[in-house]
């Protein structure tokens, strides 16, 4: 009874993943033992369709690729590589960075604009997640060349901003918060208002409803709506969903 009662202890955070379901939330993932596993979002508004390359080799994950194609997280080897983005047609190059792919950690390669030129990102997730942990797992990218720095809050419908302070504060043009080599926010499962503002100041300048599910994993990019100043959309890429595609948001009254 005893060695049964401990294999069944045993398979309890298993069941609990399980249950929790999500695309690239397992078990290896959690005890940080995955092999490394990359990720491509392609974040700019009106660019030709890409192709992802490690070394030489293009990546059958992210080629010929659209604007808002993000591809679920795909395994990798362990050790240094350059990973560059070139346009399908002309081979042009977009950006390119080299990293030293961990095991157990997740890496987002980010095509992003800027006011005159294109360039890749990188966004390193550790990925400390504990085995029966529940709640959803936020990171903002601020790709707005347009608006500076930015204050992100993810509050209650309603709540008064006045008296709140931001959720992601001072994010820096072209920083993730939290940094690159840090762990998402967590945050619980819900409905929330997303409001972006200029950093230190209550000037909304997007604003839109959104639902986080339990366990969802959440990266936000603020992009240039225009080139006019402050007027930006919010990108949501969503690594529990299967689609492999980013949300486009719009800012509501």
């Amino acid at each position: 009874m005893k060695h049964s009662m401990k294999f069944l202890l045993a398979l309890a955070p298993i069941a609990l993943l399980a249950a929790c379901g999500g695309g690239d939330d397992d078990l290896d993932d959690r005890l940080d033992i995955a092999d490394p596993k990359v990720r491509f979002v392609h974040a700019i508004p009106a660019g030709p369709d890409v192709t992802l390359f490690r070394g030489a080799n293009a990546q059958s994950d992210a080629t010929d690729v659209p604007y808002l194609f993000a591809s679920k997280y795909f395994d990798v080897d362990s050790g240094d590589a350059t990973w560059s983005v070139k346009t399908s047609t002309g081979s042009l190059d977009v950006g390119a960075v080299t990293f030293d792919a961990k095991r157990g950690n997740k890496y987002s390669l980010l095509a992003v604009p800027s006011s005159s030129v294109t360039e890749v990102v990188l966004i390193d997730d550790p990925y400390n997640k504990g085995l029966t942990a529940d709640n959803a797992r936020v990171r903002v990218f601020n790709a707005s060349f347009n608006a500076g720095s930015i204050d992100v809050y993810l509050n209650a419908p309603g709540t008064d901003l006045a008296g709140v302070s931001p959720t992601f504060p001072a994010v820096a043009y072209k920083a993730a918060s939290p940094a690159s080599g840090s762990d998402s926010v967590d945050l619980p499962g819900g409905t929330y208002q997303m409001r972006i503002t200029n950093a230190g100041t209550k000037n909304v300048i997007f604003n839109a409803p959104v639902t986080l599910n339990v366990n969802a994993d959440w990266l936000v990019l603020s992009l240039p709506a225009s080139a006019t100043p402050d007027d930006v959309k919010a990108l949501v890429v969503q690594s529990d969903d299967d689609t492999p595609a980013a949300t486009e948001l719009t800012t509501t009254p």
